[in-house]
């Protein structure tokens, strides 16, 4: 029993470790900067619902025992959710319906990225990232459709123990600046 105790908190541990580190690539400034990423509540849950997705996509081929480090993760990401929700002062009342809502749109994104990766037509991806990332479906979103791809190999290439140790890899983010209007 108290050995079992020990493997929770080392789990714990390791999903707060995997996260955290999500959450720190989905802030870099180069998304909202150089690629038009809204610098919002938005465009955050949107960039953290991405990269939340790549350690899942990379997961599903792993055996059911393994996978169970995704919804963990998944379950720490909704958690941190409801918390950010209750700190912007949204009421108690009202958390469960905004975390259900949110709970759709990122069960969306995933069905569109997955479906996009899958897709043999180049611009897939660029076009679901565009409108949901963007939240335009004219903007160009190729860059980080490139970025998305990069990461998909960048995370295949790792074994699944690297994650169970707590360690994601993401590839960096290309730095480019976005024409001026009229310019």
């Amino acid at each position: 029993m108290i050995l079992g105790l020990f493997r929770r908190k080392k789990r714990d541990e390791t999903i707060s470790t995997l996260y955290g580190a999500i959450v720190a690539q989905a802030r870099d400034p180069a998304f909202y900067r150089d690629h038009g990423v809204g610098d919002t509540v938005t465009g955050r849950f949107e960039l953290v619902s991405l990269h939340v997705f790549l350690l899942l996509h990379r997961l599903k081929e792993e055996p059911e025992d393994r996978r169970q480090l995704g919804q963990d993760l998944f379950d720490l990401f909704f958690l941190d959710l409801d918390r950010g929700l209750r700190e912007l002062g949204v009421g108690d009342t009202k958390v469960p319906k905004r975390i259900k809502e949110m709970g759709q749109a990122f069960y969306g994104r995933v069905k569109a990225y997955d479906d996009a990766l899958a897709d043999a037509e180049a611009g897939a991806l660029a076009r679901a990232i565009a409108r949901n990332v963007l939240g335009d479906e004219e903007a160009d979103a190729t860059p980080i459709a490139a970025y998305m791809r990069a990461a998909v190999a960048e995370l295949s290439s790792l074994p699944f123990q690297r994650f169970a140790r707590g360690e994601i890899v993401f590839p960096p983010v290309p730095r480019r600046r976005l024409q001026e209007e009229g310019a």
